[in-house]
């Protein structure tokens, strides 16, 4: 079945119902690659329903009742659906970011959106899909929201949550009402851009370094860039796990982008924080001209963990020969790093990495593991082409034979290494 934009655009006279619709819906139980294929079809609907809407082409009115149609049966098909792809959630939620916007341009009663709105919320079976209330600002209207508002409060009342907690603190109990509740409180503390609001709703109660994050991101959605700036260098202070160097980052961005000469600063405590090779790249790259005041301070931190310090002069600084060098001078024992700088170092010296190969393929032999043969084997064939018209060939494959008379009980080794094409005595 063709697309619907390529139906549409061919110049068929059908409604736009009439193209939109039998792309997304089935009653079919679809399996994960059935599943993909007709969420594929789904995509070219929305799609279509998004080139309709910026378009002007059709009755705004026509594409919103067909959004809220496609919508409702899209929501039907995934539940029928292995959707492990992602592909028919894709189509879902582009249907669900126009439908906002759908809904403004068909001027679309206020009363009946925040119908629709809190159904789709509160009163349907499927429930990991999210609207935004802040889209639907323009389509509301201040009264239709005031609306809004109320009906929240309503639903906070029916679940017998306190409609004034506006952190939502999920120690009085889990439910998705709650989640739905804080959602909403979050975005409406957006949508009316309070900076107090928002550091509320988004920080809880401080907790987890990655509320920081949310709160610096949307405080600088309503473009309070310099509290923004505060709560994410907070959230990086928070503690040295995973959630504050993400709190880091966003900050480092949020200076690059607002502040960008304090980022030096910022990146050189992110170094002495967490000093590995990402953190000394990006200050390298930050510093410019003035990386020689960092240097020799970055390295010494770097030398006692070889891995980030070969990675650094390797990927940071992109110097192939110095990473070569370093690596054998702190005695590098990481297979992955050694096979990259194999990987880089052949086209500039081919026989100088014969010995690392060397190494590293006896390092594998130790043990008896198939995978290891596999790997073996490849690096030996490497080995050879390396050393194929020049002085050592011989003596790649004489150390060829030696390992399978010494592995000569290991018929999965000799199997590998036959079909890898390498040497065996006649």
């Amino acid at each position: 079945m063709p697309s619907a934009s390529a139906v549409w655009h061919a110049g068929d006279m059908a409604s736009l119902a009439d193209v939109v619709l039998p792309l997304i819906r089935t009653r079919a139980h679809l399996s994960y690659y059935a599943a993909m294929d007709h969420g594929f079809q789904m995509n070219d609907a929305a799609a279509a329903l998004h080139a309709a809407h910026e378009d002007r082409t059709h009755d705004p009115v026509e594409v919103y009742n067909v959004t809220q149609r496609a919508i409702a049966s899209a929501l039907r098909v995934v539940l029928r659906a292995d959707d492990s792809s992602g592909v028919i959630g894709d189509a879902c939620r582009m249907l669900l970011e126009l439908h906002p916007r759908a809904a403004a341009a068909a001027g679309i009663a206020p009363d009946k959106l925040v119908d629709w709105m809190i159904k789709f919320q509160f009163h349907q079976e499927i429930d990991f899909f999210t609207i935004d209330p802040v889209a639907y600002g323009p389509a509301l209207g201040s009264e239709g929201m005031d609306r809004y508002r109320a009906r929240l409060k309503e639903m906070a009342d029916e679940c017998g949550i306190d409609s004034s907690e506006t952190s939502f603190d999920f120690r009085h109990g889990y439910s998705h009402e709650r989640f739905l509740l804080q959602w909403n409180a979050q975005r409406l503390a957006v949508y009316d851009r309070d900076v107090e609001a928002i550091v509320r709703t988004h920080l809880r109660d401080g907790r987890a370094a990655a509320w920081f994050t949310e709160t610096a991101a949307a405080l600088e959605e309503i473009e309070a860039y310099d509290d923004a700036i505060i709560w994410a260098r907070r959230g990086a202070e928070f503690d040295r796990d995973f959630q504050a160097h993400r709190a880091a980052e966003h900050w480092c961005q949020l200076l690059a982008e607002h502040r960008p000469d304090e980022l030096l600063d910022a990146r050189q405590w992110m170094f002495d924080r967490w000093p590995n090779s990402e953190q000394a790249a990006a200050l390298h790259q930050v510093a410019g001209a003035r990386w020689p005041e960092f240097a020799e301070q970055v390295m010494q931190r770097l030398a006692s963990t070889p891995k980030e310090a070969v990675l650094f002069v390797y990927r940071g600084v992109g110097d192939i020969e110095r990473a070569w060098n370093l690596a054998h001078e702190l005695n590098l024992n990481d297979l992955r790093v050694w096979d990259m700088l194999v990987e880089d170092y052949q086209q500039v010296g081919p026989l100088a990495v014969l010995p690392v190969l060397r190494e590293i393929v006896s390092d594998l032999l130790v043990a008896a593991d198939a995978r290891n043969y596999q790997e073996a084997a490849r690096r030996l064939a490497r080995m050879r082409r390396l050393a194929r018209d020049t002085e050592q060939s011989t003596a790649v494959d004489d150390f060829i034979l030696e390992l399978r008379e010494e592995h000569r009980r290991r018929p999965r080794l000799q199997r590998e290494f036959d079909d890898a094409k390498l040497p065996r005595t006649p």
